[in-house]
């Protein structure tokens, strides 16, 4: 199980903005937790998300020689992903690709269709720089503007990615709004068409409901799932009132009851989980 801790996630919608080098303190405790993926910062234009504006300046304060933490960065755009890319320290480039039309525009400001040119583009220049492409399908779960979805629509996003060669997809959650039995049929689904792809499980949830929502996703064979320490976060682009992230300690508890255990440094997870009291404050 690859266990994806995403503290970007959970920073970015703050009304305050997160001193750097508290940042950083924070970023490199999570680092030593020993988490697969840590989802640290975004390369997106500051006026979007104000919170990441100092990426770049977090990233040369990391201790990476201590970690097998892969480090993950969010992109909106080419721009980002080009200047995301030249960062040796960075393993994967994240990109929100939207099911729905109406989201994609309010996200990134382009349609669904130029958006999957710049996957084309992105995929293009990760093959080039020894990069991996994450594409994560926003609105994977529904969406509240009544744009078409169903299980098959996000199966057609997903066709059209693995054709560009795209091997890590990850449908999310965004608002909040899947239960057990959907995220269960959506993943089954995908896994018995495409079995090749690398299927994570972005969830977001209302507070109780990330350990039903774990289970369900584990069930449907997901093996990799994202979280953020004590449920911060969610994207300040879907709605006025955030839904937060999946609870990691809830869903490494939801992992050992389903007989999946996850090896992480005790002293550092308390540690971090400290530090996210100062920096969510």
């Amino acid at each position: 199980m690859k266990l994806v801790e995403c503290p970007r996630d959970a920073m970015q919608g703050l009304s305050h903005f997160v001193p750097t080098d508290l940042k950083i303190r924070y970023l490199n405790s999570l680092l030593r937790v020993g988490f697969d993926t840590l989802d640290f910062g975004s390369f997106v234009s500051p006026k979007a998300i104000p919170q990441m504006r100092d990426t770049a300046e977090v990233l040369a304060g990391l201790d990476l020689t201590k970690t097998q933490t892969k480090l993950l960065a969010i992109v909106a755009n080419q721009r980002g992903a080009e200047e995301a890319a030249g960062y040796g320290a960075i393993r994967y480039l994240g990109f929100p690709l939207s099911v729905s039309e109406t989201f994609q525009q309010r996200n990134t400001n382009k349609s669904i269709a130029e958006a999957f040119d710049d996957v084309a583009a992105m995929q293009d220049l990760c093959n080039r720089l020894s990069k991996e492409l994450v594409v994560y399908l926003s609105m994977g779960f529904g969406n509240p503007y009544g744009d078409p979805y169903s299980p098959e629509v996000v199966g057609e996003f997903t066709e059209q990615l693995v054709r560009l060669g795209v091997k890590i997809i990850a449908p999310s959650d965004t608002v909040g709004s899947s239960t057990p039995t959907q995220i269960e049929a959506l993943f089954g689904h995908l896994l018995r068409q495409f079995p090749e792809v690398e299927f994570g499980a972005h969830l977001h949830a209302r507070p109780s409901d990330a350990p039903i929502k774990v289970k369900a996703a584990v069930r449907a064979g997901v093996r990799r799932i994202d979280g953020a320490l004590r449920g911060f976060g969610g994207c300040p682009m879907a709605a006025d009132e955030l839904t937060g992230n999946l609870p990691t300690e809830e869903i490494v508890q939801a992992l050992s009851d389903e007989g999946i255990s996850i090896t992480l440094n005790k002293t550092a997870w308390q540690e971090a989980m400290t530090l996210s009291a100062a920096v969510f404050a």
